[in-house]
C-alpha cells in the first residue's frame, strides 16, 4: 500500500490485492512461508484462475450434474499438466512437504524454537508419524492443497467487501477510525502490528466486520441437501424424498423479520444493541461461514487475517473509489464466491501528525 500510495494516483484493483494478501497468509500458515503473491503482485504460476476455472466448473456441472462425466473428461484433457494452477499448487505442496519431513529428519522431529509458529504442514506430518494408516501421506497432501483452494478466496472477497462498505459510507470509516484512535491512546493497541485479541476487544471494528459478511457474504449458493426417505418437514412445510433443499446466506441475511425493514443497508450499529434476544436472533440467522457441524473449518484463521488488516489499512490510509458511480452497486461474479470485479481504488497515505481519529478524507460519497 505504501508503493502505491507513491504511485501519482493510479487506481489500482483491491480485489486482487486482498486476495494477494490472503494467498500469501495461508502460505505462510500453512507451509511456513509466502508464496509470493504479494511481492509480484501477479497470479503466481495462475493459481488464482485456476482456482477461479475450478469453481466455475463446480457450479455448472453441480446444477446440471448429468454433464458432469462428459465435461470433466474433456476439461482434464485441455488443462493438460503444462503449468496448469491446480498442478502448480499440488507440486508446491508436495515440495514443501518433502522439505519439512527433511527438515524433521535432521532435528530427529523437533520443535520449531524461535522459527515461529508451526505451520499446517508440521503438524500434519507429525499426525502422521504417530499414525499412518489413520493419516497417511494422501491425507498430508490433501491437507495442504485444501488450505491453499479454500483459504484466499473467501477471505479476499470479505477484505474486500468490508473496505468497499467503510468508502461507501464514510460516516462507518470516520467511527470506526475514532475507535482505532481512542483504543490507542489509551494504551490498548500495544504495536503497529494491531494485535488480534486486542482487536477483538473493538466492538465497533467487530460490528462492522459482522454487517460487511451480513450484506456480502462471501458465498452465493446454498450448500444442498438430498431429502432422506419419508421426507421432512421443514419450518412447517412438508418436502418428499428426492427434494433437494438448502438456505441461501445472501436470502437469509436479508430476512426483515430478524434484521429489521433496514435489512438491505449496511448498519454496522445494528450489532451494539442491547437487547439480548434480538441479538441472539440474529447470530442464529448470520452463517457467512455456514452453519451447524458443516461450518467452515477455517473460520477461525480468516476472522484473525480479517480482524487485523482491516484496522491497520485504514488507520494508516485513505482510499478512494476510482469510479465513484459504483458506490451501492459494484460489479461482482457469483460461481460459488461471490466475487467483486474491477475494484478499483485511489490509494493515499493518511497524515496521521493532524489526524485526531476523526478526521480524514470522505471518499466514497
Amino acid at each position: 500500500l505504501a508503493e502505491m500510495s507513491s504511485g501519482g494516483g493510479e487506481a489500482v484493483d483491491m480485489g486482487h490485492w486482498m486476495q494477494c494478501y490472503a494467498f500469501d497468509v495461508i502460505g505462510q500458515i500453512t507451509y511456513g512461508r509466502r508464496i509470493g503473491f504479494l511481492d509480484h503482485g501477479a497470479d503466481v504460476q495462475g493459481i488464482m484462475r485456476a482456482i477461479e476455472d475450478q469453481l466455475a466448473y463446480g457450479t455448472l456441472v453441480g446444477i446440471y450434474a448429468r454433464f458432469h462425466r462428459a465435461a470433466f473428461a474433456v476439461v482434464n484433457f485441455l488443462a493438460g499438466k503444462k503449468g496448469a494452477g491446480r498442478e502448480y499448487v499440488v507440486r508446491l505442496s508436495k515440495a514443501r512437504i518433502a522439505e519439512e519431513q527433511e527438515r524433521r529428519r535432521a532435528d530427529n522431529a523437533g520443535s520449531r524454537n524461535g522459527e515461529g509458529a508451526e505451520p499446517f504442514v508440521s503438524k500434519f506430518l507429525a499426525k502422521h508419524e504417530l499414525d499412518p494408516e489413520k493419516f497417511s501421506m494422501h491425507h498430508v497432501l490433501a491437507g495442504c492443497t485444501a488450505n491453499m483452494a479454500a483459504g484466499s478466496d473467501t477471505t479476499g472477497i470479505s477484505l474486500s467487501a468490508i473496505l468497499y462498505y467503510l468508502l461507501w459510507h464514510p460516516q462507518c470509516m470516520r467511527e470506526l477510525r475514532r475507535e482505532i484512535e481512542e483504543f490507542r491512546t489509551r494504551g490498548l493497541l500495544s504495536s503497529e502490528s494491531f494485535g488480534f485479541k486486542e482487536t477483538q476487544q473493538m466492538p465497533y471494528l467487530q460490528a462492522v466486520i459482522k454487517e460487511a459478511l451480513r450484506v456480502h457474504p462471501a458465498t452465493g449458493l446454498p450448500m444442498e441437501r438430498v431429502v432422506p426417505e419419508g421426507g421432512a418437514t421443514i419450518c412447517g412445510r412438508f418436502f418428499p424424498a428426492g427434494t433437494i433443499v438448502g438456505v441461501n446466506s445472501w436470502v437469509a441475511h436479508r430476512n426483515t423479520q430478524i434484521f429489521g425493514a433496514d435489512a438491505d443497508t449496511f448498519r454496522p450499529e445494528r450489532w451494539l444493541i442491547s437487547d439480548e434476544e434480538k441479538l441472539a436472533a440474529m447470530n442464529r440467522q448470520w452463517i457467512p461461514f455456514g452453519i451447524g457441524s458443516r461450518t467452515c473449518i477455517g473460520r477461525h484463521i480468516s476472522t484473525l487475517e480479517i480482524s487485523k488488516l482491516i484496522p491497520r489499512i485504514v488507520h494508516g490510509f485513505d482510499f478512494e473509489l476510482a469510479n465513484a458511480s459504483a458506490a451501492g452497486s459494484w460489479a461482482t461474479q457469483n460461481y460459488w464466491f461471490v466475487k467483486p470485479r474491477g475494484f478499483k481504488v485511489r490509494v493515499a497515505r493518511r497524515k496521521l501528525e493532524n489526524d485526531e481519529g476523526s478526521q480524514g478524507r470522505e471518499y466514497g460519497k
